[in-house]
C-alpha cells in the first residue's frame, strides 16, 4: 500500500532509520506511561514507539490517506489514531502524557504554543523541528534568534538541543537542516503576576525588538516605572526572570 506526500501539509517524511532510533532512544530516557505522537505520517518513528512496553500510545494525524495507510500497515493502531489537526485536538489522555513527533514545519511554532496550553499534563516533549526553530526555542538572552517563543517555552520548560538532522534523512528533502530538542517541564517556576501578564509583556516587547523596552512596551507601564534603567535595554537583552519580575509593575 502506497501513500502520497502533501506539500500543503508541510510533509517531509523521515526515512533514516538511525535518526528514528536516536529519537526513540531519547524518548525512552524519560519517564512516562502515556505517549502521543503528532503527525506520524508514514510511520517511520511510529513503528519504534509501538515497541515500547506497557505504554498507552495514541497518534494524531490530519491526513486521511495516512490514517488509512497506518491502520493497514500497523493493525495495532486501529482505534488509537485521532483523525484531526493537532491544533484542534483536546488532550487525548487523563493525567500526564508525553508529546513526540517529527512536527510539520508549517505549524511547528503553533504546536509549541498548543503544548504550553497543555503544560500541566505534558512533562516532556521530544520533537523534531526546522533547525532554526529548534535553535530559537533553546536560545538564551543576547542571541539574535532569542524571541517570544524562547521566553515563553523556557518559562515552563528546560530546553535541551539534542542533535542535528540533515536534509537527506527525509523524503522529500527539506531545504533546511532540522534539529531534535527535548523539553522537560520545570519543577520550580519563576514568580510572575500571571501567565496572561507575562505573555502580554513578552509579545509586546518583542513586537518592536529593535526599540528599547521603554519605547516598545510604554503602554504597559506608568511613567514612574519607565524610569527604571532596565527599560534602557531591548527585549532580547532581558532574561525570562527579568520579564517575570516586570509583570508586577504593569498597569493592567
Amino acid at each position: 500500500m502506497q501513500y502520497t506526500l502533501k506539500k500543503s501539509l508541510g510533509q517531509h517524511f523521515l526515512r533514516d532509520e538511525n535518526i528514528c532510533r536516536r529519537i526513540a532512544d531519547a524518548i525512552q530516557q524519560q519517564s512516562f506511561t502515556q505517549l502521543l505522537e503528532v503527525g506520524p505520517g508514514g510511520g517511520a518513528l511510529t513503528k519504534y514507539l509501538l515497541q515500547f512496553k506497557d505504554i498507552d500510545f495514541k497518534a494524531v494525524e490530519l491526513d486521511e490517506e495516512k490514517v488509512v495507510y497506518l491502520e493497514h500497515t500497523y493493525p495495532e493502531l486501529k482505534g488509537r489514531i485521532i483523525h484531526q489537526s493537532f491544533l484542534d485536538a483536546q488532550p487525548p489522555f487523563e493525567g500526564s502524557f508525553m508529546v513526540v513527533g517529527n512536527f510539520p514545519y508549517n505549524i511547528s511554532s503553533q504546536i509549541l504554543f498548543k503544548v504550553l496550553d497543555w503544560k500541566d499534563q505534558v512533562p516532556h516533549v521530544v520533537g523534531m523541528f526546522q533547525k532554526e526553530v529548534a535553535q530559537r526555542v533553546a536560545s538564551k538572552p543576547g542571541s539574535k534568534v532569542y524571541g517570544v517563543i524562547s521566553v515563553l517555552i523556557q518559562a515552563f520548560y528546560n530546553v535541551e538541543y539534542l542533535f542535528d538532522v540533515p536534509q537527506e534523512c527525509f523524503n522529500p528533502p527539506p531545504k533546511v537542516m532540522s534539529g531534535v530538542i527535548l523539553l522537560t517541564r520545570k519543577t520550580e517556576l519563576v514568580d510572575m503576576r500571571s501567565h496572561k501578564h507575562f505573555v502580554n509583556l513578552v509579545k509586546t516587547a518583542f513586537n518592536q525588538r529593535r526599540k528599547t523596552l521603554r519605547n516598545a512596551a510604554r503602554s504597559l507601564f506608568t511613567e514612574d516605572v519607565l524610569q527604571n534603567p532596565i527599560f534602557d535595554k531591548r527585549a532580547e537583552q532581558l532574561s525570562l526572570e527579568d520579564f517575570a519580575a516586570l509583570t508586577f509593575s504593569m498597569n493592567y
